[in-house]
Parts: structure tokens; C-alpha cells; sequence
């Protein structure tokens, strides 16, 4: 078995797998690979899947699979997984990170103090406490946001429209806007949710809201939030992800009140190390034989 690595995993992980075959990082080994492994650098599209003539196996280290063709590896008998368990508690913690970060002005202040300003008076932030977080998708990620928001004691409510039971308290859109001082996404990249976050979707949030994005870039019309964010409409923004990545000429790159992270949500040793684990385990089953069910379009 040739397992080719086409992104960056954790350091351990190609020695680990060689146990189950050849291991390489050289993509001109890409069609010689029976199992890939991917993040979100390759974009495992038609054209890039059609020069892997022996795959059996593409894994994406993380939970978006919105760069790989889903509809081509089901029509070729190519089993395609993610790691969506592993990425969870990662991605919460800069979620809540952002929400720290802007709350209490942490860039600035020190920025400011090791420029040898002491801006005491002029970095008077906000508390989370009693702040009410509206996340806009309660699976994996969501709800280890909302177990990290309740021990600050924010008021936790979330929308989701594939969800009827949750620990969380369901609202609708509307609502969820209306009431918020956080609104956070965690929600896939879709047909149905690309670009939701518009003027209108800003103009029913609280006046002066902060939004956080750690899902996908794609599903904000940039030029639309850095609109909000200069009227003041939309207080402040933290995000890790961009309609294009690198972000080069984003919109979002000329406001103030940003606060901006290069997609490192899911970059902790510790996940990484989950992620080779669920690998590992995936690659395993297929040497055995073992029957693994495909993600579906």
C-alpha cells in the first residue's frame, strides 16, 4: 500500500504508518497512492482525483470537506473520510479565544506596551459574563463552544435547522440575531448557507454585535461585513478563515476592528496527534479489509 501524505500532518505520523505500506509526501506519487491523505492546502478536485488511478482512500485531516469532490469518489468507488471528532476542542478554544481577544482589547494592549505606551485608560474592555452567544450550528464544534461559553456564564442559544433535540436552547434566525452579543458560525459551506452572512442577515443582529467565523470563509459576503464593521453596524469581527485563503485583497484585511488568524483553528499538537490516531485507525480497517462507509455528496 502507498499512503501519500499531501499536506501537513503531525511529525510522528509518517513513521507511525509504516507499518501499513510506503509512505511519501511527493505528489508525483499521486498516481501511485492507494490511501491520501489531505488537509485543507489540496484541493482534491475531478481533475486532481482523475491522475490517482490506484486510490482507494482519501482522508481529510479535519472536518470540512469542501475540497474534496464528494459526487467524483462516490462515483469511483473511493472512499472518502474526514476526522471530525478530532478537531473539536480546538477550534472551540480559539472561538473562545476571539471572543477574549476583543473583549479585552489583548492586541492592542500589547501592542501599545511594547511600543512603551502605557494605555491603561484607553484599553477599558468588556466582560463575557452574562453576554449572550448565538451559534449558528450546534454540532461537534458548536457545542463544545457553548460548554466553554457557560462556564464564563454567557446565555447560550443556537440555531440549527437539522437539530430538533439539543442541550442547548433552540431558536430561530431571527431570533437568535435579534438577542445576541456573540454570533458565532459553525456550520458547513453549502448551497444553502454560502455568503448568509449579508446586509441583511447583519442588518437583523444586535446593533454593534461581534461575529466570530471559525468554520468557513465562504460563508460571509466580505464586502458586506466590512461595510457593517466601518458604519459600526457590526461591532467587531474575529476570523480564521477567508473566502479565499490566503485572504490576498480581502475586504476584511483594511478594517480596524478585526481580529484576524491565519485558519490555524485546528493546529494544536494535541489534534494533530487525534487526527493521526484516526487515521492510523482508518488505514488500519482498509489493510484488514474491513468495510469503511463513504462520505456522501
Amino acid at each position: 500500500m502507498k499512503i501519500l501524505i499531501a499536506d501537513s500532518f503531525g511529525k510522528d505520523l509518517p513513521e507511525k504508518l509504516k507499518e501499513f505500506g510506503e509512505v511519501t509526501d511527493d505528489i508525483n506519487e499521486l498516481p501511485n497512492a492507494d490511501v491520501i491523505l489531505v488537509r485543507s492546502a489540496t484541493k482534491a478536485t475531478d481533475e486532481y482525483l482523475e491522475k490517482a488511478k490506484n486510490l482507494k482512500l482519501i482522508i481529510r485531516g479535519g472536518v470540512g470537506v469542501d475540497n474534496i469532490d464528494i459526487g467524483y469518489c462516490t462515483e469511483h468507488n473511493i472512499c472518502a473520510q474526514n476526522t471530525p471528532e478530532a478537531s473539536s476542542i480546538a477550534v472551540a478554544e480559539l472561538a473562545i479565544a476571539f471572543m477574549l481577544g476583543i473583549q479585552r482589547n489583548i492586541v492592542k494592549a500589547h501592542n501599545t506596551t511594547k511600543a512603551g505606551q502605557w494605555a491603561k485608560k484607553e484599553l477599558k474592555g468588556r466582560e463575557l459574563y452574562k453576554k449572550t452567544l448565538g451559534l449558528i450550528g450546534i454540532g461537534r464544534i458548536g457545542y463544545e463552544v457553548a460548554k466553554r461559553a457557560m462556564a464564563f456564564e454567557m446565555d447560550v442559544i443556537a440555531y440549527d435547522p437539522y437539530v430538533k433535540d439539543s442541550k442547548i436552547p433552540l431558536v430561530g434566525l431571527d431570533e437568535l440575531l435579534a438577542r445576541s452579543d456573540f454570533v458565532s458560525l459553525h456550520t458547513p459551506a453549502t448551497k444553502e448557507t454560502l455568503g448568509m452572512v449579508n446586509k441583511e442577515f447583519i442588518a437583523k443582529m444586535k446593533n454593534g454585535a461581534v461575529l466570530i467565523n471559525t468554520a468557513r470563509g465562504k460563508l460571509l459576503n466580505e464586502q458586506d461585513v466590512y461595510d457593517a464593521l466601518q458604519s459600526g453596524r457590526l461591532g467587531f469581527l474575529g476570523t480564521d478563515v477567508y473566502s479565499t485563503e490566503p485572504p490576498g485583497d480581502s475586504p476584511l484585511l483594511r478594517a480596524d476592528n478585526v481580529l484576524l488568524a491565519p485558519h490555524i483553528g485546528a493546529s494544536t499538537h494535541e489534534n494533530m496527534d487525534r487526527i493521526g490516531d484516526i487515521v492510523c485507525r482508518l488505514i488500519k480497517d482498509l489493510s484488514e479489509g474491513k468495510e469503511l462507509i463513504s462520505l456522501k455528496p
